[in-house]
């Protein structure tokens, strides 16, 4: 490869129906008066980057390479039905990866101070060998942090302090958290350990739960336990929790989030005084923020009137959060990134291997345990 050259994952939408990804290879870019170039060293594979890099409307049993190396392509055929939902895109070769990180090679005349430095940059097209982005965008690291422990810096680490603040915002006391083995639900566990806040945390399996106990997380429930609903009754009245995120937005057959708000609303109950036929005044919300469970969100409605259901997305909370606050969750993400905000990966592989079937079926599996890392100079 030329030293004036960088590679980059592409998504391409193509007008028979086919989402195709390339490694396409680029001018490396150059730095404007305010901008850093970034050697980008590991970019982590998120749920978040799915939507784009493959979309939610692939359908994976089609899956095809041909060629190898700089010109392997993979593509993988649309659900027919879904096309009209991404017409915006089509014919657009997209660059794809919300997060990484790397070293600082060069910069404009603002940032010159901050070459040789890692950081860890969350700026699109991050699956890219050399990134620029505006110097203001880069986390500035600790000299003994590895790129592959700052890499995940931006998604997990600030959502896990949004939700902490989401909940001091909305009058909430505690919190419950689904998929909770994740690494996102790992640095929760941790941050709230920290924080001496109440959190509940639901999983899928007796091995998770035994995993997160020795984490030292108090409350950990497994959705498939047939006293299921009976444990989180008892783990929400204890703990007070009405602020629930759900990762699934589908888990237990879709009736998860369901689930949770009608525990919630029994161990209100339990603390009421006086019955209401519109159930208890305490107020419940459950935000869904992912989708592992592709399935629909079924609600039995047995919790009264004053609850919520919505969605939630990291960045308009940092907006409602502000920039002040917001540089100080910044701030300890860089501070804690070895121990509160590790992350662990279960491979670290190539632009090429990403690109393979198999690979791709695992990654787009979201499975707890099996998260995946890009070495854009493997």
């Amino acid at each position: 490869m030329s030293e004036n050259t960088s590679k980059e994952i592409r998504s391409t939408l193509t007008p028979e129906g086919f989402i195709e990804l390339s490694i396409a290879t680029t001018k490396k870019p150059v730095p404007l008066e305010h901008e850093v170039l970034v050697k980008v060293e590991a970019s982590p594979i998120n749920p978040s980057d799915l939507g784009l890099l493959i979309s939610f409307a692939a359908d994976l049993d089609s899956l095809n390479t041909r060629g190898s190396g700089d010109n392997t392509l993979t593509s993988m055929r649309v659900h027919p039905a879904l096309m009209g939902t991404m017409k915006s895109r089509l014919n657009q070769a997209m660059p794809v990866g919300n997060e990484g990180a790397g070293v600082i090679e060069a910069s404009g005349s603002n940032s010159t101070t901050l070459i040789g430095k890692l950081v860890g940059v969350a700026g699109g097209a991050m699956y890219s060998q050399f990134r620029c982005v505006p110097a203001h965008n880069c986390l500035i690291m600790n000299d003994d942090t590895l790129a592959t422990e700052a890499a995940s810096s931006f998604v997990n680490p600030l959502t896990v302090l949004a939700f902490v603040e989401t909940m001091r915002m909305e009058n909430h006391h505690a919190l419950l958290n689904t998929a909770a083995a994740s690494n996102l639900g790992k640095m929760l566990i941790k941050v709230c350990m920290d924080d001496a806040i109440p959190l509940v945390n639901i999983v899928r399996t007796d091995e998770q739960v035994k995993t997160l106990k020795e984490l030292g997380a108090e409350y950990v429930l497994n959705s498939s336990d047939q006293n299921f609903m009976r444990n989180l009754i008892e783990a929400l009245t204890v703990t007070g929790a009405t602020l629930g995120f759900d990762a699934t937005g589908g888990g237990n057959d879709g009736k998860l989030a369901g689930q949770i708000l009608a525990a919630m609303e029994v161990a209100a109950n339990k603390k009421s005084k006086e019955y209401s036929r519109y159930g208890s005044d305490t107020y419940k919300q459950v935000y869904i923020y992912g989708g592992l469970d592709q399935s629909p969100t079924i609600l039995n409605r047995s919790f009264g009137m004053q609850w919520g259901l919505g969605g939630w997305l990291l960045m308009p909370m940092i907006e409602r959060i502000g920039m002040e606050k917001f540089q100080l969750m910044r701030d300890r993400v860089a501070k804690e990134i070895k121990t509160t905000f590790a992350s662990q990966y279960s491979q670290t592989i190539s632009f090429e291997e990403m690109l393979q079937p198999e690979i791709i079926k695992s990654y787009a599996k979201q499975a707890t345990g099996e998260k995946y890392l890009v070495a854009p100079h493997k």
